[in-house]
């Protein structure tokens, strides 16, 4: 196994890693809207949010020697789930497949984001 490190996507705000690869895949953690920079949010509504969190969810595949079109399945947790249209527009237009996905409303996100994506992908 090997964990996956990258400056291109922010660092983790708990005791875990940004990503792992083991078995020729490479899973993600959830990655909210942050920029990897700042470590704020850039954006307040849900279609920046969600290119930044699928922008850093592509920064560590890179890292792991994977990307985008590799992903074979998403885990998506959304703020408001009145959102999911928005959402759901700039998810469609970003990621080049259709990967399996589960998207689902959650009571609140850390630091109050609006959502937060999570991945697997082959490398």
């Amino acid at each position: 196994m090997n964990v996956i490190k990258t400056n291109n996507a922010p660092a983790a705000i708990g005791p875990y890693s940004q990503g792992f690869v083991t078995g020729g895949l490479v899973y993600t953690s959830g990655q909210l809207g942050i920029h990897p920079a700042t470590g704020e949010f850039d954006s307040d509504t849900i279609e920046g949010q969600t290119r930044q969190s699928i922008a850093n969810v592509a920064a560590i595949l890179e890292a792991a020697g994977s990307d985008l079109s590799k992903v074979v399945k998403t885990t998506c947790f959304l703020q408001n789930i009145s959102d999911f249209a928005a959402f759901n527009a700039v998810y469609e237009s970003i990621f080049p497949g259709k990967p399996a996905r589960s998207c689902v409303e959650v009571a609140s996100l850390p630091k109050g984001g609006l959502v937060e994506i999570e991945a697997i992908a082959e490398i």
